[in-house]
Formats: C-alpha cells, sequence, structure tokens
C-alpha cells in the first residue's frame, strides 16, 4: 500500500512522523512524509520518500500573544494548502493526516476517493477531564472544560478557513467551510490515533467512538547511530550531567538564556549540555557546560541527570522514555498543558512558566529535581509504562484492517 503521511509545523510537529513511517516501511508498505522543505533530510534519513509542502512555519518560540499566533497560524496553513492536494496527487493510497494537516486533508479524500486515518501528537477532541491544550491547564469543570473544547476547535476553524475555500475551489469541490467538514467528520466517527503515552493522557471516557490513544511514535534513530566523540568525552569526564534545551523556541535569546541556564547550574554545583537550539543557546568558557547542536535525545537522554526543557509533547515523552527528571519551562501553545502532565505525574517539577525564569529560581528547582529521588522513582515507573505500548504498532493494525 502506498501511504502518505502529511505533517507540518517545527521539528516537534515533524519527528515522530519519521518513525512511523520507517515502521510502516519495515511491514512492507510504500511510504512517504509530506512536509515543509525544511525536513526533507530528516525524511530521506529515515528511508522514507519525500514529498514537499510549500511554506515555512514560523518561530511560535517569538509569539506569545495569541492574536499574534493566530494571525501566523492562518498565514502558514493558507500557503501551506496552495501545495497540498500536489503532494497527495504523485500516487497515496491511503493518508495519515496529522491534526495540522487533517483540516485540509480531509477535502482531499472527498474530491478523491482515498480514504484517511488521523494521526495527531495532541489531544484536540472536548472532553471534561481536561481544558484544552492550547488555553492553558486550569480545570473549569467538566461542562466548562468541554465547553472551552468546542470554542478551541472553532478557532481552529478560522485559521483553516482560507486555505479550505482556496482548496475546494481548486478541487471543483462545492463550498463547505472547514467547521462544516470538521462535524462531517465527527459524526462519521473518523478514526483518529493519538501518538503519546497514556501515563500522560489516559483516554478520555467521554470522547466519540474512533479517537484511541496509541502510544507514543519516535523520532527514527540509525541503528548505527553515535553521540558525538566530544560530548562522549564530557560525558565519561565527571558527573551526570542535566541537559538543558528549549527547542525550537525563543528565537534569538540564546546568549541571554545561556547566561541563566549557566550561573543556574553553577549555583546548583552541577554539569550541564546545552542544544543550542533555535534560540542559539550558548555558554561561557568551563570545563563544565558543554553546548551541542542536534544530537538524538533517545541516546543522550537516559545519561543525564534531569532535563530542563520547553515541555514539548516530543522531549517531554523523550524524558519520561530515559526514566530522568524533568524541569518544565513551557512558553507557548500546548507546552503548559504537558509541562503540567508532567508535573502531576510526579517525574517532573512544578513548570516554571518561561517569563519568570532566572538563575535564581532555576538553580532552586534543579536541586530538588536532582537530589529528591522521589522525581526519578516517578519518573522509572512512568518509563515502564511507555516501554509496554506500541504506539506505531497500534497504526499498522488499523493501516491493515483499512487494507482489508
Amino acid at each position: 500500500m502506498r501511504i502518505l503521511i502529511a505533517a507540518a509545523g517545527s521539528r516537534g510537529d515533524v519527528a515522530p512522523y519519521t518513525g512511523l513511517g520507517a515502521e510502516l516501511r519495515r511491514a512492507g508498505h510504500d511510504v512517504a512524509l509530506a512536509a515543509t522543505d525544511a525536513f526533507e533530510p530528516l525524511v530521506r534519513g529515515a528511508g522514507l520518500e519525500f514529498r514537499s509542502l510549500p511554506g515555512r512555519p514560523r518561530a511560535r518560540g517569538g509569539l506569545t500573544d495569541r492574536r499574534a499566533l493566530m494571525r501566523s497560524a492562518v498565514a502558514f496553513v493558507t500557503e501551506l494548502g496552495h501545495g497540498f492536494a500536489d503532494a497527495v496527487a504523485q500516487g497515496t493510497d491511503l493518508l495519515l493526516l496529522s491534526a495540522t494537516t487533517a483540516p485540509l486533508g480531509w477535502h482531499v479524500t472527498e474530491a478523491t476517493g482515498i480514504p484517511g486515518i488521523g494521526v495527531y501528537l495532541q489531544p484536540t477532541a472536548p472532553t471534561g477531564d481536561f481544558p484544552p491544550v492550547v488555553m492553558g491547564t486550569r480545570s473549569l469543570g467538566r461542562l466548562g472544560n468541554r465547553a472551552a473544547g468546542h470554542l478551541a476547535l472553532h478557532m481552529a476553524d478560522r485559521v483553516y478557513t482560507r486555505a479550505v475555500t482556496a482548496l475546494r475551489h481548486r478541487l471543483d469541490l462545492p463550498p463547505l467551510g472547514p467547521g462544516a467538514m470538521r462535524r462531517r467528520q465527527e459524526r462519521a466517527d473518523w478514526p483518529v490515533l493519538h501518538g503519546f503515552s497514556t501515563a500522560l493522557v489516559p483516554r478520555p471516557a467521554d470522547w466519540r467512538p474512533g479517537l484511541e490513544v496509541a502510544g507514543t511514535w519516535w523520532p527514527y534513530l540509525n541503528e548505527g547511530e553515535r553521540l558525538p566523540a566530544r560530548l562522549e568525552d564530557f560525558l565519561a569526564a565527571g558527573p551526570r550531567p542535566v541537559f538543558v534545551g528549549f527547542g525550537s523556541m525563543a528565537p534569538g535569546e540564546g546568549e541571554r538564556l545561556g547566561e541563566i541556564v549557566v550561573r543556574a547550574l553553577r549555583a546548583a554545583g552541577l554539569r550541564g549540555v546545552l542544544q543550542a537550539g533555535t534560540a542559539g543557546l550558548t555558554a561561557d568558557g568551563g570545563d563544565d557546560v558543554l553546548t551541542v547542536g542536534d544530537v538524538p535525545h533517545a541516546l543522550l537522554f537516559p545519561r543525564v541527570a534531569a532535563v530542563v526543557h520547553h515541555a514539548g509533547a516530543g522531549t517531554s515523552a523523550a524524558a519520561l522514555r530515559a526514566g530522568v527528571p524533568a524541569v518544565p519551562v513551557p512558553v507557548t501553545a500546548d507546552q503548559p498543558f504537558w509541562a503540567g502532565r508532567l508535573a502531576a505525574l510526579g517525574a517532573a517539577s512544578a513548570p516554571v512558566p518561561f517569563p519568570s525564569l532566572t538563575a535564581e529560581r532555576l538553580a532552586e528547582v534543579l536541586g530538588r529535581a536532582v537530589r529528591q529521588q522521589s522525581y526519578t522513582r516517578a519518573a522509572a515507573t512512568a518509563a515502564r509504562h511507555l516501554a509496554a505500548e506500541d504506539g506505531a504498532g497500534q497504526v499498522l493494525k488499523a493501516v491493515e484492517r483499512m487494507a482489508r
């Protein structure tokens, strides 16, 4: 079967699908991954066919105002929609659609008859169990949480209006707004598999049929891949360091953040590995701190004492998988949600909101996270839970049911 996975956004929105795609390819399927051009090396490195989607995702880390985030999202999605049908037209028997691409992909499936399955990295369906992941962590009660969930979907529909209008015109389909199409899919119990662990988000009992939590999809890792020699040397030269990274957040703030982080590490008496990321995180001289580029979290995290991160879904899961405590510093979007979930498990400190990050506060929280064994025990328990899940295997089963 020719399977096309369509994903868009930052690296964390694309990388998990490289591992999922590689598992489907090992099962005998022809797998392509459609993403924006920046991720072509990532996709091809996993042995998958790459198909280009137009658009360049804006760095969310510089946008904390919700109106600015909305404007940025509309611009990106509109650009994305221009070439979405072209990626599908290159030969596809089944579409696997991320939460970002599904509102476009539904219209392509209507026009072509190609079936589709949702493969989401965040829970987007309304539930009484928790508020929408983009609206913070404060519960509004079961009725309030569900009402807020529907409001969040309505806001997302607005992001796609312009792109959907143009796409349906191109596909010679009659006019239909994104909200009406979404409700049509919900009434049909359109299947969605979610690529996160039930350790973090158990399946809500009030979800409609067709919505399932599959387990985490891990970024592709080449069997022969190793950490850089200089990083290996640093790890061997002393006690386990703390990893610090903010992913695609905080562009241009690397120097300021680096100063805060190094001061905190030294005040807590800890070594550190700083991942540059989009922020360009840097550290001053000294043999107690090392700055690195992109390295596989799966190889590094099991060898650190704790992980300080922006609480993106993928990094949150990677820290849990390694069984190490975390200090979440959420910046925007769904990050406060995942930070709260980690803390609720006992595997992370209470979140330190990005605007409140200081060297003094980080040093204090890091000291507790590293030295209080309750955090490590909770992370180890969650790691065992994640190890028992087979997220990619659940998707493969759904694909095979669809093929039959």
